[in-house]
């Protein structure tokens, strides 16, 4: 059996945003049945100081810094007749790193984590090849150019037609393409036509997003609203946007002195900007963000556009807090009715207030979300499929002999 080489867009250590979340427990997951090497981008100069932080995981590892900046990536973009996502992580150090190993060692599985990186894969692979898309890109984009007007309009529908065409190539070389939800599982099909598409969803550390854990708490009185995310995000900033301007003054009328926090790194100006507004906070990043969820009254993630599974959500979840979201953010969630969902001003309101109203019930409802998110989304069972679709035979435990 030979090992699995795993390219990654962004190196998946630490776990501590959505794509490095999963991407380390997939990690975790292969390297817990064979060797793994990793060849990964990092954008982040920390990232670049603590990649050791996989050596226990991995074989070898190549941890490659993008630098390219973006005006560069769109004119070659549009030079070479590619979408500017793919030309933003055209690297020949990384590469020539990937030959290297393909070279040196007997990969029998190239485990691809984001369309972007699909471009380093072997004109003919010899080795199984897994794609793993977690959302669908493409879509992301035409749902952007629908509210574009002008220059961004053009380059937004052209960015999502490339993108297709792309993922469209990719999903025919593939022996797998993977998806968080079986949502996106059938947009993808119905867009591309691809055969072998397979779900396998996030999970969540409920160990490590516990509200009895130990962690730093924040001292608060009186309602708090929370949203945590990647705050130079463009779905997360137009929430929060969406939020503050239109929802939060309907909370304000009965809870007047109802404060609402905008927890993530790099948060942009206009993300900024809000916390003029009356009762907003914005953190910028935070150590842990458990101490701003537990102390959270409510949790919510009023996304207009979300994709796949809402790791914000799940963590809200598990740390058994009351969760408010829109029907975009819960979309592929087996949430069971433990959260409450709203699709305009008024519901997303409406919710948030009644959760105020009767904190018992609040309460109660964080803890049937726990429980659901213990029940339903552990790594080790949303992962499990990977398995069979890696053709991977796990040993069942030893059978006990009969007193």
């Amino acid at each position: 059996m030979g090992d699995i080489l795993f390219l990654a867009h962004r190196v998946p250590y630490p776990p501590d945003r959505g794509d490095k979340i999963r991407g380390f427990h997939v990690l975790k997951f292969l390297a817990e049945r064979k060797r793994v090497h990793l060849i990964a981008f990092a954008d982040d100069t920390r990232d670049m100081k603590r990649k050791d932080g996989l050596s226990k995981l991995t074989g070898n590892r190549s941890i490659i810094w993008r630098s390219k900046p973006r005006a560069v990536a769109a004119v070659e973009a549009f030079f070479g007749r590619k979408p500017v996502s793919l030309t933003a992580f055209e690297n020949k150090p990384l590469r020539e790193a990937v030959d290297n190993i393909l070279a040196r060692h007997s990969i029998d599985t190239i485990y691809v984590f984001s369309s972007q990186m699909a471009q380093y894969l072997p004109a003919r692979p010899r080795q199984r090849v897994i794609m793993d898309f977690c959302d669908m890109d493409s879509a992301k984009f035409e749902s952007y150019a629908k509210t574009a007007t002008g220059p961004m309009a053009w380059f937004l529908k052209r960015e999502a037609r490339m993108l297709l065409s792309h993922e469209r190539s990719v999903a025919n070389r593939a022996d797998a393409s993977l998806f968080v939800s079986e949502a996106e599982a059938a947009l993808f099909r119905s867009r591309t036509g691809a055969e072998r598409v397979h779900v396998v969803e996030n999970g969540i550390d409920t160990v490590f997003f516990d509200p009895t854990a130990q962690f730093k708490r924040i001292d608060t009185t009186g309602a708090l609203i929370v949203f945590t995310g990647q705050m130079d995000y463009r779905p997360n900033i137009e929430g929060v946007t969406w939020f503050v301007e239109t929802i939060l003054p309907h909370i304000q009328v009965r809870y007047p002195l109802a404060r609402f926090a905008i927890v993530g790194r790099n948060p942009t100006e206009a993300v900024k900007a809000l916390a003029k507004h009356k009762g907003v906070i914005v953190t910028g990043e935070v150590a842990d963000v458990r101490g701003w969820v537990a102390a959270a009254s409510v949790v919510v993630a009023p996304l207009k556009l979300a994709r796949g599974v809402q790791n914000k959500v799940l963590e809200a979840m598990a740390m058994a807090r009351p969760v408010v979201a829109s029907a975009a953010a819960a979309q592929g969630i087996d949430h069971a009715g433990t959260i409450s969902v709203g699709e305009t001003v008024g519901e997303i309101a409406e919710a948030v207030v009644a959760l105020l109203d009767d904190p018992a019930r609040a309460a109660a409802m964080g803890q049937e979300a726990r429980a659901q998110v213990q029940r339903r989304y552990s790594w080790n069972a949303c992962l499990a499929p990977l398995d069979s679709i890696l053709g991977i035979r796990v040993k069942a435990p030893p059978r006990k002999s009969a007193a």
